[in-house]
């Protein structure tokens, strides 16, 4: 099968094909689907094993059924990998021996492929006695610092990056530092961090009472519910971190509530799991269900979805008996409930294809349409596996009574009734962030489309770049179907037009037909109003939401979208003679790290009226950057003084990352101290928000700007928030896979 686009075929050869050396691999990406409908097949009785290849190789055909990436990846090569994404890590003990073996145990975990979330509840707070020692405690954000590093080092053995997620109750009393923690840019960076809030909060709030700060039932303190609330609303404006997780909604609403208790949530949200919770993931991809895309009455393939969705369970459900587990406490947790985590993707793209606007009503009414049919299908074929091959080792008739299940039809109900379940919780949406970029650019779960298109900077071999065009898949069907002709705006809408309430609308919408919960972001204007910003949070609580994710940009240090830069001159460039006396500009950079300012000075010569920097000089008070910095000026004066277009010299700089952390300069993320001079350089050439012009007779939405943070793998200010989790647009890293 041919690629949409070269994006594409990057993805699946950097990062799902199974290519080892001296042995048979995947040519292609059908033998992708061939390996990993073959290992999942396995778990048939023998006699069924080739009928069921056949028919999981055909829901992988055209992109419709996507496994998330651990199986893609994993499925059928021997490596000694989890294919489970979601890992919720056991109660951490208030011991310090303890608290040392649950960091090797999420050690183990991350090395493995699978991604961590841990509750630090139920670590003492920061000044507490410590019987026995005579010492007091350092709190749970120090042993967080701990995790932190470990998944660093995990991080540096391995080629996938860890994602953690951190999570602390709103009654602890360490709760106002961790909220506060990311204010620090150095700080946590392998975690996302989410606010554990209770029914309890929320009623304080809304009495505007005062909320005690207790540990183990020991009330240590207090503070106004509201301020704590306008705290960690600020915190998140400003650095869109922490999250929120409803907490006791979550539980009253689990499916399993009668055997466990829910502690945290996977990295990206999407999966609230008890200790050593586990869960597998995938999505049906439903821009490839629309036959009749931009034509009138165009609508989902029902029939066809109805049968993707029996088949995808079957799928995920073998995953569980063919997957490693990285600790024997995740298998038998998984295996005594069964759990997966069937979502969807391309919602947005789909939506295009019906002439139905994302955030509308119309879009609204038919995302709940559309998950209502996944929800009654996956009970449905979760109750004939039940029949065929057993219930989940936990199942209990209550079940039935839950909520998620008292609102299916009759007829369903009725199956369930008479045959059980095989699978204790079924529905999730999770993030799609480089699968969906495999699927040919598909608008990601169930956020809106970010950009039509855009400009991605492929890093050459030799340090250049090229620049490759990559197009939203709705797009790309416009175009094959109707060339130049410029598509409808009123449909065509993005995360950059959308209010947050149309946001919250669409999560609402389909929270309310999945099991566990939704991996989304709701993007923000820059210039939003913080108080309109805080009633988010609220309208999300109102309308049924489990957790809330927001991202509000800040200013960005480059873009994804410039003019490519000429080349360098030659060498045989002649050299502009200095001039006596220059005139230049003298910039201050304090950087975290350094004891002392760095003072970067240009100076610029005019030639036939034009202004052009000539030379540059950096210095510092502190001698361990002397050596570099010298080196650094001689280099880039010698550029400067050949004259041309000398644009990329800032380009490469800013595409510098330190992998000891950056800093947050002046709200923005810079990725290292050359990346921030770099941006010195960029901001005295002038080039700093300039918009490239559109072309002319182009549609208004293509070639449309966007920026993003520095892309902690290649470099590029191409990293966005959605899903809540960090995406390059120019690499396609994902923090979440």
């Amino acid at each position: 099968m041919a690629f949409d686009n070269p994006l594409a075929g990057e993805i699946w050869s950097s990062k799902y094909r199974f290519n080892p050396a001296g042995a048979a691999g995947d040519c292609t990406v059908d033998g992708t689907w061939s390996r990993v409908a073959t290992a999942l097949a396995e778990a048939e009785v023998p006699e069924l094993r080739a009928p069921m290849r056949e028919r999981f190789t055909d829901a992988l055909r055209d992109y419709r059924f996507l496994p998330a990436g651990r199986i893609l990846a994993g499925a059928g090569t021997a490596r000694t990998v989890t294919l489970f994404n979601c890992f919720v890590m056991g109660r951490i003990p208030d011991d310090l021996s303890e608290i040392f073996a649950h960091v090797r145990e999420a050690a183990i975990t991350l090395q493995q492929g699978g991604g961590v979330g841990m509750d630090f509840s139920s670590i003492r707070p920061a000044g507490a006695a410590v019987k026995g020692v005579d010492a007091d405690a350092s709190g749970p954000l120090s042993f967080m610092d701990v995790w932190d590093a470990m998944c660093r080092t995990i991080l540096s053995a391995g080629q996938r990056r860890g994602a953690m997620m951190g999570c602390l109750r709103i009654d602890h009393p360490d709760i106002e530092a961790f909220i506060d923690a990311k204010r620090d840019g150095a700080r946590l960076r392998n975690f996302n961090l989410s606010v554990l809030v209770s029914d309890a909060f929320m009623a304080a709030l809304a009495a505007d009472a005062d909320w005690p700060l207790v540990f183990e039932g020991q009330a240590m303190g207090s503070v106004r519910a509201a301020d704590l609330w306008r705290r960690l609303m600020r915190a998140t404006f400003d650095a869109a971190e922490p999250g929120v997780i409803f907490i006791d909604r979550v539980n009253a609403l689990n499916n399993l509530a009668y055997c466990e208790t829910i502690l945290a949530s996977n990295p990206c949200g999407e999966q609230m799991l008890p200790p050593y919770g586990a869960c597998l993931l995938g999505s049906i991809n439903l821009a490839r269900l629309v036959a009749t895309p931009f034509r009138d009455g165009a609508d989902l393939d029902g029939a066809g979805l109805c049968e993707l969705t029996r088949t995808a369970v079957r799928m995920l459900d073998n995953v569980i008996d063919v997957s490693r587990y990285p600790l024997e406490a995740q298998a038998l947790e998984a295996r005594a409930k069964r759990r997966i985590g069937l979502g969807v993707t391309g919602l947005a793209d789909a939506l295009v294809f019906c002439g139905v606007a994302y955030g509308s009503d119309r879009a609204v009414e038919l995302t709940g349409q559309w998950l209502s049919t996944i929800k009654r299908e996956a009970y449905r074929a979760s109750a004939e596996l039940a029949a065929e091959k057993g219930v989940f080792p936990l199942y209990d008739r209550a079940m039935l009574e839950r909520p998620n299940l008292a609102s299916l039809d009759p007829e369903t109900r009725a199956l369930i009734a008479e045959h059980g379940l095989r699978n204790g919780c079924l529905t999730s949406i999770a993030p799609t962030g480089t699968t969906s970029l495999l699927a040919g650019n598909v608008s990601s779960g169930i956020e809106p489309v970010f950009a039509y298109d855009y400009v991605r900077k492929v890093r050459q071999p030799d340090g250049s770049h090229r620049e490759e065009p990559v197009e939203d898949y709705a797009l790309a069907v416009w175009k094959r179907l109707h060339g130049d002709a410029p598509p409808p705006q009123d449909v065509f809408v993005s995360a950059q037009t959308l209010a947050p309430q149309d946001h919250v609308r669409m999560q609402a919408a389909a929270q309310a037909q999945v099991d566990s919960s939704i991996s989304k972001t709701v993007n923000c204007p820059a210039d939003i109003a913080f108080a309109d910003f805080s009633d988010i949070y609220l309208l999300g609580w109102r309308s049924g939401c489990k957790g809330m994710t927001t991202y509000r940009p800040n200013a960005i240090t480059g873009s994804i979208l410039s003019a490519p830069a000429e080349p360098a001159p030659s060498a045989g460039s002649v050299l502009t003679p200095r001039p006596e006396a220059l005139d230049g500009a003298t910039y201050k950079l304090v950087w975290p790290e350094s004891a002392h300012a760095v003072y970067v000075t240009l100076n610029d010569v005019e030639e036939d009226g034009v202004r052009r920097p000539f030379e540059i000089f950096i210095n510092s008070k502190n001698m361990d950057h002397y050596a570099w910095t010298l080196g650094l000026t001689r280099m880039i004066s010698a550029v400067f003084r050949r004259g041309g277009d000398v644009s990329f010299v800032s380009e490469e700089l800013k595409a510098v990352f330190d992998p000891r952390g950056g800093a947050w300069l002046g709200g923005r993320y810079v990725p290292s101290l050359l990346a921030a001079i770099g941006g010195v350089i960029e901001k005295h050439q002038g080039l700093v928000n300039v918009t490239p012009p559109e072309t002319p007779g182009a549609a208004p939405l293509s070639s449309r700007p966007f920026a993003g943070a520095a892309c902690p793998h290649c470099g590029a200010a191409g990293l966005v928030r959605k899903e809540g989790c960090d995406t390059c647009f120019s690499c396609g890293y994902s923090k979440c896979g």
